[in-house]
This record gives C-alpha cells, structure tokens and sequence, in this order.
C-alpha cells in the first residue's frame, strides 16, 4: 500500500519574548499550514551555540505528518510560519522570536536549492548539537541519521556539545 503521509521532524526554538508561547503559537501554525503534530518532546532550556550575547533558549522538537515528499515544500512552510510569527533574521544565528529548523524528513539526504531556498537535509548541524539532540532522542530514540547511520540515542551520547540542556520548569 502507498504511503500517502509522511513524518518530518522539526526543531523549534525561541529567546525572545514569551517563549513558550512562541513555540506553541509555531505548532498551532504549522498544523494550520497542513503539518498536524504527531508528537513533541518537552521544553528544554539551553545557553545559546555559537553567537552567545543573547538570552537562553527554549527548545523542543517535534513530528508534525506531511502530506507530500518535497523538502523544498516543507521548508518554505516552516520559513513561512516564521515569518507568519515576526521572525527577522538581523543578526546571523542571533536571537530571534521563533526557529524552525528542517532537521529530519523520512530518510531523504538533500543538497541543494530550488526557488531561492537552500536545503540540507539532514541538517548539517543536528550531530553537533545537545539542543537538538536530547529533545529529538526523547521522542524519537531510534530514528537513524541517514547519513551517519547512528540512532538519535546514539548520537547525544556521542556528540562533542557541552552546552547545558535542562527540562525548562515554566515561569
């Protein structure tokens, strides 16, 4: 039987604002936008990577359904619903209301362009990072890099990222 449903898997994160709200309003709007969620993991709080004058971030990742097997589709949905929820990217990787990062879908490994959007997929990052990681292996424990060929689960376990990722507890 042909599969008419497929599962990506989406980072989302916020440091501005009402955080949680931000990542709840970004779920409700990808359901909206065709992407109903399949599953979430639970808020984690985590010090920024990379451009560190900014606040601490909540993370989550979720499984939202897809109707389709086009990433570029599904990548222009999520830049869509940030912009929908005032993303501006000012500052490279700097503090933003809403992100929604494409870091799994099915098995597909993508690198490219089509209509002036950039993929890669797997996200290039994802192995690097406890942010993603520990939200990822928490509902998704086996799901396997189709690159690097390891599980979620393996994968936090192996990855060089310090950084402090905690359960955020709310206000």
């Amino acid at each position: 039987m042909h599969n008419s449903a497929y599962i990506a898997y989406l980072g989302l994160g916020s440091n501005l604002g009402d955080r949680a709200a931000h990542l709840l309003r970004a779920i409700a709007a990808l359901a909206n936008s065709g992407l109903p969620l399949l599953a979430a993991s639970s808020l984690y709080q985590t010090e920024p990577v990379d451009y560190l004058a900014q606040p601490e971030f909540l993370n989550q990742v979720i499984a939202v359904q897809v109707p389709h097997r086009d990433p570029f589709a599904l990548l222009k949905t999520c830049l869509g619903v940030e912009l929908q929820l005032g993303r501006q990217r000012t500052v490279l990787r700097g503090p933003r209301t809403i992100d929604i990062d494409l870091l799994l879908f099915e098995d597909l490994v993508r690198n490219g362009e089509q209509d002036g959007v950039s993929l890669l997929l797997p996200h290039p990052r994802l192995h690097l990072r406890r942010f993603v990681l520990t939200p990822l292996a928490e509902i998704a424990p086996r799901i396997v890099h189709p690159v690097l060929g390891k599980t979620a689960k393996q994968l936090l376990a192996q990855t060089p990222d310090s950084a402090t990722v905690q359960i955020y507890e709310g206000a």
